[in-house]
């Protein structure tokens, strides 16, 4: 009789563990779907000490109601190919973020809240890529309302995609804008919309199941 009771409290002991040990598991699963949610696929950010001592901030609307040093869009799951002439004509006439099925698309406002005139750069690049994603990625940059679409090379080196007016500014780096002369109270606008180009040739089978995360970084270069 005892050696049932001994069995019964070490199987109990057991389970007890496996218990834990399963919660454990689920919790950190949890967390990291939690976090990497959070800073989405496209994430912009601006240094902290340009913030507090000269005023450089963003904002999700033109009001400014919250300034913010980081902002992120909402991840987009299971993406699959489209043409970029699918993608809605007011697109940069919505802000924050308001993807659609197949495309991240992020609108957002950088502000001078300071009293000096401001010169900044921009810098839109990829912050982590597999399964050669980037190959038939499409990069959408409104700003100001002005758009240019980015894409990588084609393939064999002959220049840019047909559907692109320039390609990416190197292999990580999809494009860069020097800003000069941001008045105090002045702002600017950017809608940022990125899809996978189904018309590319490098839109393959091979490219499935494969992420792309990007990230846009402001800094300023001078003030007067």
């Amino acid at each position: 009789m005892s050696k049932e009771v001994k069995r019964y409290v070490v199987l109990q002991r057991i389970l007890g563990l496996l218990a834990v040990i399963l919660i454990t598991l689920v919790a950190v699963a949890y967390a990291i779907a939690y976090f990497y949610d959070k800073f989405g696929s496209f994430t912009v950010r601006i240094n902290k000490y340009d913030m507090v001592k000269q005023g450089l901030s963003l904002s999700e609307t033109p009001y400014f109601e919250r300034s913010e040093s980081r902002l992120s869009a909402d991840m987009v799951y299971d993406m699959t190919n489209i043409s970029g002439e699918d993608l809605p004509e007011n697109i940069d006439m919505v802000n924050g973020c308001h993807n659609g099925d197949n495309y991240i698309a992020y609108t957002f406002y950088l502000s001078n809240s300071g009293d000096d005139t401001l010169s900044y750069r921009g810098e839109l690049y990829i912050e982590d890529v597999t399964n050669s994603m980037d190959e038939a990625i499409r990069v959408a940059v409104y700003q100001n309302g002005i758009k240019t679409v980015y894409g990588k090379t084609k393939s064999d080196g002959s220049g840019k995609e047909a559907d692109c007016d320039t390609s990416f500014l190197a292999s990580t780096v999809v494009m860069r804008t020097d800003r000069e002369g941001l008045a105090p109270r002045a702002k600017d606008k950017y809608t940022i919309v990125i899809w996978l180009e189904g018309n590319d040739p490098d839109c393959t089978d091979d490219l499935i199941g494969g992420s792309l995360k990007l990230g846009m970084h402001f800094a300023l270069t001078e003030s007067t």
